[in-house]
């Protein structure tokens, strides 16, 4: 039985690090200046062998309006209420504060179990402030040091009774399981159920400018509040990945920082969002480039979208916002033709309009999602590709260098995610471009790979062959040697 616990405490008292500890992974962003946390983040805990789910929390701050920092608690609050478990964190350097006081009374109140850590407790600077944290009337602090690894054998030794109890009470409440056998099971011996395999899900980051609504969409996807939003530019950091099914999709979404020109980022934590927001795109499948209605294509929406190209994702474009626009007609066509237009290397890309506040046009969404990973893992028979590529050469020969005809003699698919193409050809280093694009637009077209990415390598008939050059050497080998016989 699995449990979760919620890593809670002031700001930069070291929840992030702790976290990173347990997961045994750099998933938090950790800097030293407070408020780097913004989300909850889940994450798979190992220590010693117990197996649980964490979560890293925002830093609670003395603040219940609608503000930022509110918003940021409410949200940490909700953690509490959900976790089985709740590790207080202190800083043993600094001491008990009043806001920890605080604290320390609304965990009282809301929280299931209530374990008190003081971290930063490694060395004489510590020991003041975890002896003062007794005065929370939380029990016995455990003396931790996050950075250094140092105390987590005593957490071990604290959860493991209370992990005992979570599964005592889920064997008591766990339903029975009615196995049933029909005659023909009964005759032909089937003695063990067979659970259905869980589908993996697919990979899906969400990406885009500042404030061009990401992380609302992705809320009203799981039908709740999950992460943190609000109509200031730039609330996400950290890159968080969400679990849910989406009308029978499994799918693990990101919601990740907006991406700012890197000339204006010059903050240092905003400079490991976007990084990290990068991480997601490249562990993704599917990237979804989601732009703001009002306005679309910036210079920053294309270097996105042409990232995500780069890196060899499927792409899906979506139009936020939508339910405010007035003709919406006219600025579809519009839209339309400047993605034609900015992004040709994405041609024929899905296209849609949603409203992540209202939910209008998910539906399109996840439609054109589904479509665009099947197209990313399309593959192509290599006689078809074969007969196309004949077609293709009578319809418009390759050019001749310098008087010298290059011959296209064989195609096959060496890969799928995104699609990969070889062609055997002659002079492979003096072939356009130009005609490297008409190949590759024709593959679009003729095997309905709309707006994925394909790569088309072309390799001489020397690269294929290892005795190339062979002889050469070896009759150069043999004068050499009977040259000094003969010496």
């Amino acid at each position: 039985m699995s449990f979760t616990l919620a890593i809670v405490g002031r700001p930069n008292v070291g929840k992030s690090t702790l976290f990173n500890r347990l997961v045994g992974k750099r998933l938090a962003l950790v800097d030293d200046q407070p408020g780097v946390t913004r989300d909850l983040r889940e994450g798979a805990a190992r220590l010693g062998d117990l197996r649980f789910t964490v979560i890293d929390t925002a830093g609670l701050e003395d603040a219940t309006d609608d503000s930022l920092e509110g918003r940021m608690r409410r949200l940490t609050e909700r953690a509490v209420d959900m976790a089985d478990l709740c590790l207080f964190i202190i800083d043993a350097r600094t001491g008990i504060t009043p806001t920890d006081q605080i604290f320390a009374e609304i965990l009282r109140r809301r929280a299931k179990h209530v374990i008190l850590a003081a971290n930063k407790a490694e060395g004489r600077a510590g020991e003041e402030g975890a002896l003062e944290a007794y005065s929370l009337g939380l029990g016995e602090p455990l003396r931790l040091s996050a950075e250094h690894g140092e105390g987590l054998g005593d957490l071990l030794s604290v959860l493991m009774p209370l992990a005992k109890e979570f599964e005592e009470q889920a064997e008591e409440t766990a339903p029975e399981i009615d196995i049933t056998l029909t005659e023909e099971e009964a005759e032909e011996g089937v003695a063990e159920l067979r659970w259905p395999t869980p589908e993996k899900p697919m990979q899906i980051a969400v990406v885009g400018r500042p404030n061009a609504g990401k992380s609302t969409l992705i809320n009203k996807l799981l039908g709740e509040d999950r992460l943190l939003t609000g109509p200031e530019a730039g609330i996400t950091r950290d890159a968080i990945s969400l679990s849910l099914d989406w009308d029978g999709l499994p799918v693990r979404i990101w919601d990740t920082a907006g991406m700012r020109k890197k000339a204006r980022v010059q903050d240092k934590v905003e400079k490991l969002s976007v990084a990290d927001g990068l991480r997601a795109v490249k562990f993704a499948e599917v990237v979804v480039v989601l732009l703001d209605a009002a306005i679309p294509f910036e210079q920053q929406d294309l270097r996105i979208a042409d990232l995500a190209e780069r890196e060899g994702r499927a792409v899906v474009v979506a139009v936020n916002k939508w339910d405010i626009e007035d003709d919406k007609q006219a600025k579809l066509r519009d839209l339309r033709e400047a993605f034609e237009r900015l992004l040709p290397q994405l041609r024929g890309a899905p296209l849609v309009t949603v409203s992540a506040k209202t939910g209008r046009g998910l539906d399109r969404l996840r439609d054109a999602i589904e479509r665009a990973y099947a197209v990313w893992n399309t593959r192509v028979p290599t006689a078809a590709l074969n007969r196309w590529l004949t077609g293709m050469i009578e319809a418009h020969p390759p050019p001749a260098p310098q008087g010298r005809r290059i011959k296209l003699r064989y195609m096959t698919q060496a890969k799928t995610r995104p699609p990969g193409f070889v062609v055997m050809c002659s002079h492979p280093d003096k072939m356009p471009a130009s005609y490297t694009r008409y190949l590759v637009n024709g593959l679009r077209e003729s095997f309905d790979m709309p707006g994925t990415p394909i790569r088309l390598f072309l390799r001489g008939q020397g690269d294929r062959n290892p005795y190339k050059g062979k002889r050469e050497k070896n009759a150069g080998a043999l004068k050499k040697h009977l040259g000094k016989k003969k010496g």
